[in-house]
């Protein structure tokens, strides 16, 4: 019996992004189990269906990821690998700060991305 392919819920509202990493990450062997268009819906879909790793935008309508992940991770400990157009300063600490796993930066290379969501996995599983 295999074990399950992790699944990881994508929170980003731009379509054709998410898209492009639900296409990234299944192409991986991980298993997408729902798209959130912003903040809000990011917090609903986490709760609903309790992923294994959230890969969340920073800057999205409503609220914000930062908001978002500080909401998720009050309910449950989910690794959250944070999308950001900035590659350091105060986003970036106030980002850390409220408890993602870690960021990677706008534009992004696709080996970056799945070795950032495998890294936020496996911290997670020790």
């Amino acid at each position: 019996m295999s074990t399950p392919a992790p699944r990881v819920l994508i929170a980003d509202d731009e379509t054709l992004i998410r898209l492009d990493i639900r296409a990234l990450l299944e192409g991986e062997g991980l298993t997408v189990c729902g798209e959130a268009r912003d903040g809000r819906e990011a917090v609903t879909l986490a709760r609903e269906l309790r992923p294994d790793v959230i890969v969340l935008d920073v800057k999205m309508p409503g609220l914000d990821g930062i908001e978002a992940t500080r909401q998720i991770l009050a309910e449950q400990a989910i690794p959250i690998v944070m999308l950001t157009a900035y590659a350091y300063g105060e986003l970036i600490v106030r980002a850390l700060d409220a408890g993602v796993a870690t960021h990677i930066s706008k534009p992004f290379r696709a080996e970056h991305l799945v070795e950032a969501v495998k890294n936020a996995l496996g911290a997670a599983m020790q």
